[in-house]
């Protein structure tokens, strides 16, 4: 059994009967009736997307997924096409499979991913849970700002956009957690 608490991007379970994975995290709400997490899922078997709201305290079977460790080998328009590194097999991932991480994937990175395959189909990927991407843009950097508490958008050098503090800079290396899209820290150069 799962429960709400351990849901996250890419993890796959039944409701109402039918298999679903998250594809993106769009927060909580927190009222007098308690927590609901709100979430944007895709049926497995229809291929369909839609938005749920479950409560805290919620229990989900969980789905039986293969799985399969790749790694990126290069983006065609909006598929994915990674590659097992021991067979050499490809498999294809539309961007929209991908939810929130194909905005973390780049064919530049050497990090291995897990592909979850249902019934034979690929339908998602684990990401590591952080990752090191540049910023592309965001305003200038406000010298003295190292609270980290005020949070301004960032462009990645995956197009996508996340929350940064103040002091990031464009050109910035910046480390990810692929869970949520928060920041962590500056990336230390190695």
């Amino acid at each position: 059994m799962l429960s709400t608490n351990e849901i996250r991007v890419g993890t796959a379970f039944m409701y109402e009967g039918s298999p679903f994975i998250v594809q993106r995290m769009l927060g909580q709400k927190s009222g007098r009736a308690g927590i609901t997490v709100k979430l944007r899922v895709k049926n497995i078997v229809t291929g369909g997307t839609q938005d749920l709201g479950l409560d805290a305290g919620e229990k989900f079977d969980e789905v039986d997924l293969v799985e399969q460790v790749v790694r990126l080998s290069y983006i065609d328009g909006d598929d994915y096409v990674f590659q097992d590194q021991t067979t050499w097999d490809e498999v294809r991932l539309n961007k929209e499979d991908l939810g929130d991480n194909a905005g973390y994937l780049s064919p530049d990175d050497d990090y291995d991913v897990t592909i979850t395959f249902y019934d034979g189909k690929a339908v998602g990927v684990k990401l590591p849970i952080n990752v090191v991407r540049t910023i592309t843009y965001c305003e200038p950097g406000i010298k003295g700002d190292t609270s980290g508490k005020s949070l301004k958008p960032a462009t990645l050098d995956t197009g996508a956009e996340v929350r940064v503090p103040l002091f990031c800079n464009t050109d910035d290396k910046i480390v990810i957690d692929t869970r949520d899209g928060s920041f962590v820290e500056r990336a230390k150069d190695k």
